[in-house]
């Protein structure tokens, strides 16, 4: 079970695709426009209700940009999410009711944990971005960094709390329907604590290690790669690549943009400048670009596209950063919000990004140094390519697998 864009969504399918091949059937529970990601992969699709995309092209998500801080943008998503997440309920309960356990993704988790509590199943977190407090680094929704332990942790604990403000307006209504006693708010959240409720972090150790204070139970599995029933480039973007020297992709997936045209010819001019050719991907934010030494594109997977460019230009979400990182190419992260800080500075610390470009301070003059130094730094390519053979031979899927066994137990 999970929501939010479709970062949030693929790296589900490869491991629902993984779990299917273990044995266990699978059914994927998320947003209807995200079935065809399911598409050839044995998993089952049951859909929600809510559109993202719409619920980011209306007013309220529109909004989301005129906040500067990390702080602001998260106050902004949940009340959004409140307004949204009931609408949800009905599916996921659905859905639960023909299940033996339940995989929650971190932005369903409260929710999902009462359903699973209500109707006796077993669960499972199955989260994308490390959210558990620690003294080691801020909140990775509130871009990451370090403010010190004491302050770290509290920050922690209090995105922990607006998490489950985004559905206090649901759960006790939940509760009472599936025969459960009411809580105060907070109680569910530290009943999970106490009993170890088991999540697995899908992301690999090597880019963020497992907090030393993180309680038992919080464990990080390895990368989870999605399901591409695609095997080799679209003929269009072959006959681009064999064309001229790799080119950079551009790329900000499920992120939307204020100002696409503005943006978009800013990023081509920075290619120009550094004499690069470019493949830009037009996603929610509708990026575009022409000329012989640009090509415009739509989906492709990454898996496929990202070994053959000089390096990767994107919004730093955390399955495009995983993308770039298994490709083994050099990165120049351009942070929009929530975690996409967090990834960016990961990148910096690897060695493997020479900078962060973040898109409100986004001009031609920061593109195109850091876009020359990433292609041409022979050493941080050398550093991205080493990084990248060892993340490919990591098993993230393995560890979620043992466990579910052992609860099916």
């Amino acid at each position: 079970m999970t929501a939010g864009s479709r970062g949030d969504v693929a790296p589900y399918t490869g491991l629902g695709r993984r779990l299917g091949l273990a044995g266990h059937e699978v059914t994927l529970v998320t947003h209807g426009r995200f079935e065809a990601l399911v598409a050839g992969s044995g998993l089952r699709f049951h859909a929600l209700p809510v559109d993202p995309l719409a619920e980011l092209q209306s007013p309220r998500g529109r909004a989301l940009h005129r906040s500067s801080s990390g702080a602001g943008k998260l106050l902004r998503v949940v009340e959004l999410a409140r307004r949204v997440v009931g609408r949800m309920t009905e599916g996921l309960l659905g859905a639960a009711r023909g299940s033996d356990a339940l995989l929650l993704s971190s932005s369903l988790a409260p929710l999902g944990h009462t359903i699973a509590e209500g109707l006796r199943l077993p669960s499972l977190g199955v989260y994308l971005q490390p959210l558990a407090a620690t003294r080691e680094f801020a909140p990775a929704v509130l871009g990451g960094g370090s403010w010190g332990g004491p302050v770290n942790r509290l920050a922690g604990h209090g995105v922990s709390m607006a998490v489950e403000h985004v559905f206090a307006g649901t759960v006790p209504a939940v509760r009472e329907r599936l025969g459960l006693p009411p809580l105060p708010a907070g109680a569910a959240r530290r009943t999970r604590e106490r009993r170890y409720w088991p999540v697995l972090h899908g992301f690999s150790p090597l880019v963020v290690p497992r907090p030393g204070d993180w309680r038992r139970g919080l464990e990080v599995s390895g990368y989870w790669w999605p399901y591409d029933t695609d095997t080799q480039l679209p003929e269009r973007v072959r006959q681009f690549l064999d064309a001229g020297s790799p080119p950079v992709f551009v790329g900000l997936g499920s992120a939307t943009v204020p100002d696409a045209g503005r943006l978009s010819a800013r990023v081509v001019t920075a290619l120009r400048r550094a004499g690069l050719r470019g493949v830009i991907q037009r996603g929610w934010g509708g990026l575009t670009a022409d000329g012989d030494d640009m090509l415009a594109i739509g989906e492709v997977p990454h898996a496929l596209l990202f070994p053959r460019m000089a390096a990767v230009v994107h919004h730093a979400g955390a399955g495009t950063t995983a993308a770039g990182l298994r490709a083994g190419v050099p990165a120049v992260p351009v942070p929009v919000q929530f975690d996409a800080g967090f990834w960016s500075a990961r990148l910096v610390a690897l060695g493997v990004a020479p900078a962060v470009v973040p898109l409100r301070r986004l001009t031609v003059d920061a593109l195109a140094p850091a876009l020359e130094r990433a292609t041409r730094d022979p050493a941080c390519r050398r550093r991205a390519e080493a990084l990248g053979a060892r993340i490919r031979d990591e098993d993230g899927a393995a560890p979620v697998i043992a466990v579910l066994d052992r609860l099916d137990g």
